[in-house]
């Protein structure tokens, strides 16, 4: 997938007289640089679902995996649009990112192996969560054994806390 350029715009509503848009490129360097993601899918009945789970930025579009019968796949289903958040956990620091768009599932090899070598990158060779939960998640991924998913951001909205607040809206 190209890069995109999107159209870039900062609300002066939700920011500091000398805020200044931030670029997608440095949008990107934060969402690549992240290590954990909340994604936000809606049941079949409506009802949100939230759950953070790891991921890789890999052609301006994030990708994260998980199982057939999770709660996710199933939402992503019948609903296909989501919204993946990052950030931090303070009020004066930091910069938080919302990218909302449609999830699509991965299954080309090469895609998919490049995913694999993205996490291995990212989090480690042989990565495991200290329950087990990720032991072999690459393998899994490059065998077709986990669900892959790609979100193209369709519109991502940056958050710049401290001095200055900001708020930039990206429309893709």
């Amino acid at each position: 997938m190209a890069t995109k350029d999107p159209v870039t715009a900062l609300d002066p509503r939700y920011g500091n007289e000398d805020a200044t848009p931030t670029s997608w490129a440095d949008a990107r360097r934060h969402l690549d640089a992240a290590e954990i993601y909340w994604l936000t899918t809606v049941r079949a009945d409506g009802r949100p679902h939230v759950t953070p789970l790891i991921g890789v930025l890999l052609d301006d579009a994030l990708h994260f995996c998980t199982g057939p019968e999770e709660r996710k796949a199933k939402n992503l289903a019948s609903r296909p649009h989501c919204i993946l958040t990052t950030g931090r956990n303070d009020l004066d620091e930091g910069y938080d990112i919302v990218v909302e768009g449609d999830a699509r599932t991965v299954d080309d090899k090469a895609t998919l192996d490049r995913i694999a070598t993205g996490y291995e990158t990212k989090y480690g060779p042989h990565f495991t969560a200290p329950d087990g939960t990720f032991h072999g998640l690459s393998d899994s991924i490059r065998g077709g054994d986990a669900l892959v998913y790609e979100v193209a951001p369709s519109t991502a909205f940056g958050f710049g806390k401290g001095q200055p607040f900001s708020q930039t809206r990206w429309r893709f």
